[in-house]
C-alpha cells in the first residue's frame, strides 16, 4: 500500500494529518529513513502486515460525509416521545448545547487525571456530584457511571463487595427490562444467586447480600420503600434504590428512606435520547461504602499556597493501579455527560427544576383524570410521578399503534397496558391527543388536588441548597461560566495531549456536528424499526467496517466503554468454553506488559488472574509463558494481549504466543486500545485473536470529553459469534439464566452510545483505506521522532526491532530520580509552566513517563514538546550540578499561578522569569494553571466530594 504524502491539500486526511509533507520528510531524515514506507518495514516484525488491504470505500469529502450522513438522518423519523423505560424527553438549553456539547475546551478534554489542568472540568463534574448527593440524600457521589443497567450491576457488585458471606441478591420485578436484563446476568457471573420477585410481598429467606429497588418503578408505579429496606436490613444485607432525579424534586431521597445506595440516569437533565446513549448514569452511596464504591470521585483538597483545589480523590481504588482488585473494571465514564447534566441543574436551579418536575407531574395527572373519567380504560396505578401505566384490556398493541399514527410513542406491555410518560417538552395539547386515543378526553388542570404520590414519600427535604445551583439565573452568566471553566484547563484546543495508551488525535468537526441533528439525537432507543431505519443503516455499515479492519467476522458496537468492550469479550470466552463442557477453564493470563483495565475486567467476569512476566526488552517473556502454561494448561481461558503493547514495542512473537495459548485449548483476547499503530495496515484477527475490543475514543476519533464518553466495541472470530452482547430490551425472562449457547447484553441499549457512532462512521468515511494507513504509519513517525530526539535526556525504555518504538514511547525518569531526587510528578507538573499536558505518567512503569504524540501533530507542536522536555533536563542538570537543591528547584516547587508570579513575596532561589517564562515561546501565549500543586494526600485523609463553600475562595483567607 502506498503511504505517500496527500496530493489534495483539501482532503480530510491532509487536514487530519499534523505534518506537510516537507515536515514528514525533515522527520523521517533525522531517523534515517526516506520514506513511510521504509520506516513501517523497519518498525513492523516480519509477517504482521495484513495480508491484504482493507475494503472501505473511497474516501469521502467533509460535505460529502456530511451529505452521506444527512441522508441517514433523513431516514430516520424522530417521535414525540412518551416512551420511558429509562430514556426521557428532555431540553437542553441553547446556552448548554453551544457553550459546552459543542465547545472543543470541554468535549476535546481528558480525563482529570493531572489536576492542575483540569479545574475547569471538575469543577463541572463536582457540580454533578453535589446535585446527585443532595437529591439522593446521600453523602458521597461519584462522577458517573456507563448507563443505568450497568450500574445497577455496579451496585449489586458493591453490595457483595460489602457483604461477603451473603450468595444471593434480591432485584425488584418492576425494574425496567434492560436493567434486569444486564444486572442479573452480571450477577450470576459473579456467582450470586439472583432472585426477582414483586417487593410488595414479604421478604423471605436469608443470606441476601442486598435488594435493587425500583422507585418509581417501570410502569411509573410510585410505593414507600421502607417496608422492603426494612426488612432487607434484618437480614443484614444492603439497601439499593433506583431512582428519577427528576421525581426527587418531588419525593423523598433514598437516603431518608434508609437505602444505603442510590443508582440512576441523569439523562433527562437536558441530555438528548441519542438513540441509547451516551447517558451519565449516577452512584451515592453511604459513607461507610465510600472506599468501595466503583467509578472516579472528585473531591476538594488544597494546592500549595492553602485554596482549595479539585482532583480525583482516592485514586487507588482505579483499576490501572489495583488491577484485579479494583472496585470495577470502568474505565471510561460518562465525565462530558455528566457535565452537562450537572450544568443543566446549576442553570435551572432548585426552582427551576422543581418547575420542570411540577409541569411532567401535572400532565401526568390530567391524562389520569382524563383515564378515569373514561369507559374500558382505567388507570393501574393510583400513585405515580410522571408515568401513567393504563389497563386497556386487549388493545395496548392498537393503541400504541394508533398514536404512533400521530407521531407519538408509548410504551405497551402485554396485551394489556400500555405506558405513557410525560417529559419535559410536553404540553396541554400532548395530553389531549393522548386521551382521546384511550377514548378519553382530557382538561387541562383536571388533574389538580388529586394526591398522585404517596402520602408517606412526598419530599420535605430541601433540594439543590448549595449556592452553586441558585448563583446563575441569566444565559450571560451562563456562557462566562462555561468561559472560566473552559479557560482554566489545558484541553485539545490549546496543547498537544501526549497521553501514551491514550490517543489524543483529532477529534473531525464533520462527525462531531451531526450528533445534535435531531433526526441523530431526539430518536428513542426503543422507536419501532420503521422509524429508525438511518441509524441501523449507519451502525450496519459501520460494523462492517470495522470488522474489515480487525479481520474478524463480526463486531458489536453494543459496548459503551473500552471497559465493557473487555468484559464482553471475555464473556464470550467464558462461555465458549462452559457450552463446551469446559467448565474448569478460568484462568486468564494478563502479561505485565498489557493494557491495565485487562486484569480487572478478567476478574469481574470471574476468571482468575495469572500474570506473565515480561522479558528486558518489555516483549512477552516466552519462558514465563511457557511455565505458566505448562501449570495451568488444563484451566486456561485465555491471555489478554495489548498489541502493540503498552510498552510501546511490536513483539516480534506475537505469533507464537498465539499457538502456545491455543495449543492448550485458550483462546486469545488481543486488546485494541492500541490500534493506532495498526489501522489500515495490520489486522487483529490475522495475527492469531480470536476477540478484541477496539476504542472508537482513541483510534476512530470519538472525543474523550473529559474522560468519556467512549465506545468500545467487540469483534470476534466465527466461533465466537454466538456470545456477541445480546439485545437487552429483548423479551427474555431474567429469572432465568440466559441459555449457555447465547451471548449477555453489557449495556442498557442494544447499540450502546449511538449517538457518537457518527464521528467515527465520519472518520472512516473521510479516511478511507490509505488514509487509515497514513494515519497509522505517522503515528508510528511521530513517537519515533521524540523518542529519537529525546533519548539521550531521557532514556526510552523499551524500544522492539531495529531499535524503534510503535506509535508511543517510554521516557526513563529514574536515573535522574537515583541522581537529583526528581521524579516523573515533578516533571508532569514542571510542563503545566510550559503549556503542556503530561504524558501518562508512571504507567505501565513507575517512575517513567509513557508519550504519544498521535499523526494529528505538527512538527512545531512535537518540537514544543521536546523542547520543554530538554528545558527541564537543564533543569534537573542544575540540581545534578550542586548548582541548587532540589528542595529549592524551580521544578520540584511547580507549577506556578499567576498569581504566585506577581506576588511582592518570593522567596525562590530561582527568577520569576525561569518559572514562568522558561522558553521564549511563552511569552505571546502563555498559559498559567489556576491552581498551584495539589496536595493529595490532604484530600483524602480530609474526604470532601461536593461543592464547597464560596467561602473557601476567599484569596484573602486561605486555609
Amino acid at each position: 500500500m502506498s503511504l505517500s504524502p496527500v496530493s489534495d491539500t483539501s482532503s480530510y486526511s491532509a487536514r487530519h494529518l499534523g505534518p506537510d509533507a516537507a515536515e514528514r520528510a525533515d522527520m523521517l531524515e533525522r531517523l534515517g529513513y526516506s520514506s513511510l514506507e521504509e520506516l513501517i518495514e523497519a518498525v513492523y516484525p516480519d509477517g504482521i502486515e495484513a495480508e491484504s488491504a482493507p475494503r472501505l470505500p473511497e474516501p469521502l469529502s467533509e460535505k460529502e460525509a456530511q451529505d452521506k450522513l444527512r441522508s441517514y438522518a433523513q431516514q430516520n423519523i424522530p417521535l414525540k416521545s412518551f416512551y420511558g423505560q429509562g430514556f426521557y424527553d428532555t431540553i437542553t438549553p441553547p446556552a448548554i448545547r453551544r457553550n459546552l456539547v459543542e465547545n472543543p475546551g470541554f468535549y476535546t478534554s481528558y480525563t482529570p487525571y493531572q489536576a492542575e489542568i483540569s479545574q475547569g472540568r471538575l469543577e463541572g463534574l463536582l457540580n454533578f456530584q453535589t446535585a446527585v448527593s443532595e437529591l439522593t440524600g446521600l453523602p458521597l457521589a461519584n462522577a458517573s457511571l456507563l448507563d443505568e443497567a450497568s450500574a445497577t450491576a455496579e451496585a449489586v457488585g458493591l453490595m457483595a463487595r460489602q457483604k461477603r458471606k451473603g450468595t444471593r441478591v434480591l432485584l425488584d420485578s418492576k425494574l425496567n427490562p434492560q436493567v434486569l436484563a444486564v444486572a442479573a446476568e452480571r450477577a450470576r457471573i459473579l456467582e450470586l444467586e439472583v432472585e426477582i420477585s414483586d417487593l410488595e410481598s414479604s421478604i423471605v429467606g436469608e443470606d441476601y447480600v442486598g435488594v435493587v429497588i425500583a422507585y418509581p418503578d417501570t410502569e411509573g408505579k410510585l410505593r414507600d420503600p421502607r417496608k422492603t429496606i426494612e426488612e432487607i436490613h434484618d437480614r443484614g444485607g444492603l439497601a439499593t434504590v433506583l431512582t428519577d432525579l427528576l421525581a426527587l424534586q418531588n419525593i423523598e431521597s433514598p437516603g431518608e428512606l434508609g437505602a444505603e445506595i442510590a443508582i440512576g440516569n441523569s439523562q433527562r437533565f437536558g441530555v438528548p435520547l441519542f438513540f441509547g446513549g451516551p447517558h451519565a448514569a449516577f452512584m451515592a452511596v453511604a459513607d461507610n461504602l465510600k472506599r468501595k464504591m466503583p467509578g472516579r470521585i472528585v473531591g476538594v483538597s488544597k494546592d500549595a499556597a492553602g485554596y482549595p483545589a479539585y482532583r480525583l480523590a482516592l485514586q487507588t481504588r482505579e483499576q490501572h493501579i489495583r488491577r484485579e482488585r479494583a472496585t470495577s473494571n470502568i474505565c471510561t465514564a460518562q465525565a462530558l455527560l455528566a457535565i452537562i447534566a450537572g450544568t443543566y441543574a446549576v442553570y435551572h436551579g432548585a426552582d427551576g427544576l422543581k418547575r420542570i418536575a411540577d409541569h411532567v407531574h401535572g400532565l401526568a395527572k390530567d391524562f389520569a383524570a382524563a383515564i378515569d373519567a373514561a369507559d374500558g380504560v382505567e388507570v393501574k396505578h393510583e400513585h405515580f410521578f410522571d408515568t401513567v401505566a393504563v389497563t386497556a384490556k386487549g388493545r395496548a398493541e392498537e393503541i400504541k399503534a394508533s398514536l404512533l399514527d400521530e407521531g407519538y410513542l408509548v410504551r405497551a406491555i402485554g396485551e394489556d397496558t400500555v405506558v405513557v410518560a410525560f417529559g419535559e417538552s410536553a404540553t396541554d395539547e400532548d395530553v389531549e391527543v393522548l386521551a382521546k386515543a384511550f377514548g378519553a378526553e382530557a382538561t387541562a388542570g383536571k388533574g389538580e388536588g388529586d394526591s398522585r404520590i404517596p402520602e408517606g414519600v412526598v419530599r420535605k427535604t430541601d433540594t439543590l441548597t448549595h449556592p452553586n445551583f441558585s448563583m446563575i439565573h441569566s444565559e450571560t452568566q451562563l456562557m462566562r461560566y462555561l468561559r472560566k471553566l473552559a479557560d482554566k484547563d489545558l484541553a485539545l484546543d490549546r496543547t498537544m495531549i501526549p497521553l501514551g495508551s491514550c490517543t489524543l488525535k483529532l477529534n473531525p468537526a464533520a462527525g462531531v456536528e451531526p450528533i445534535s441533528w435531531p433526526e441523530f439525537a431526539n430518536v428513542h432507543p426503543y422507536a419501532p424499526e420503521s422509524h429508525t431505519k438511518g441509524w441501523r443503516a449507519l451502525i450496519d455499515e459501520l460494523e462492517g467496517w470495522l470488522t474489515e479492519l480487525t479481520g474478524y467476522d463480526a463486531v458489536s458496537v453494543q459496548p459503551n466503554a473500552g471497559s465493557q468492550g473487555e468484559l464482553a469479550g471475555l464473556n464470550a470466552i467464558r462461555r465458549y468454553h462452559v457450552h463446551n463442557g469446559d467448565h474448569e477453564r478460568d484462568i486468564c493470563l494478563v502479561p505485565s506488559s498489557a493494557h491495565g483495565t485487562n486484569a480487572a475486567s478478567a476478574a469481574l467476569a470471574n476468571l482468575r488472574v495469572v500474570v506473565v512476566k515480561s522479558a528486558e526488552d518489555g516483549s512477552i517473556d516466552l519462558d514465563d509463558l511457557d511455565a505458566k502454561l505448562e501449570k495451568h494448561s488444563q484451566h486456561i481461558a485465555a491471555i489478554m494481549i495489548t498489541y502493540p503493547s503498552t510498552h510501546g514495542v511490536f513483539e516480534h512473537q506475537v505469533r507464537d504466543v498465539c499457538d502456545k495459548v491455543h495449543a492448550v485449548g485458550g483462546q486469545v483476547y488481543i486488546d485494541g486500545a492500541n490500534m493506532n499503530a495498526l489501522a489500515g495496515l495490520a489486522k487483529l484477527g490475522e495475527l492469531g485473536g480470536d476477540v478484541s475490543h477496539l476504542n472508537l475514543h482513541k483510534t476512530f476519533a470519538i472525543p474523550h470529553g473529559g474522560g468519556g464518553p467512549g465506545v468500545g466495541p467487540v469483534a470476534l472470530k466465527k466461533h465466537l459469534q454466538p456470545f456477541l452482547p445480546a439485545d437487552p430490551n429483548a423479551e427474555s425472562d431474567p429469572s432465568t439464566p440466559v441459555a449457555e449457547d447465547k451471548g449477555i447484553p453489557v449495556a442498557s441499549a442494544r447499540w450502546g452510545s449511538a449517538g457518537v457512532l457518527p464521528i467515527t462512521w465520519a472518520y472512516l468515511a473521510m479516511s478511507g483505506t490509505e488514509g487509515l494507513a497514513q494515519n497509522s504509519a505517522s503515528a508510528i513517525l511521530a513517537a519515533n521522532y521524540v523518542a529519537h530526539e529525546l533519548n539521550d535526556y531521557f532514556p526510552v525504555l523499551y524500544t522492539g526491532k531495529n531499535g524503534m518504538v510503535g506509535h508511543e514511547c517510554i521516557l526513563d525518569v529514574r536515573p535522574a530520580e537515583k541522581e537529583t531526587g526528581v521524579d516523573a510528578t515533578d516533571i508532569a507538573k514542571r510542563l503545566v509552566d510550559y503549556g503542556l499536558h503530561a504524558p501518562t505518567l508512571a504507567f505501565p512503569v513507575e517512575g517513567t513517563l509513557m508519550v504519544e504524540p498521535t499523526e494529528s501533530e505538527d512538527q512545531g507542536e512535537i518540537d514544543r514538546f521536546i523542547a520543554a522536555m530538554k528545558s527541564i533536563h537543564g533543569e534537573i542538570q542544575e540540581i545534578a550540578d550542586g548548582k541548587i537543591a532540589y528542595e529549592d528547584s524551580v521544578i520540584h516547587n511547580a507549577p506556578y499561578t499567576q498569581e504566585a508570579a506577581t506576588t511582592d513575596n518570593w522567596e525562590y532561589k530561582f527568577p520569576r522569569s525561569q518559572a514562568v517564562w522558561p522558553v521564549t515561546s511563552l511569552l505571546p501565549d502563555k498559559y498559567f494553571p489556576p491552581v498551584r500543586r495539589i496536595d493529595e494526600a490532604y484530600g483524602d485523609r480530609n474526604l470532601q466530594c461536593s461543592c464547597p463553600p464560596p467561602e473557601a475562595f476567599d484569596i484573602e483567607q486561605p486555609e
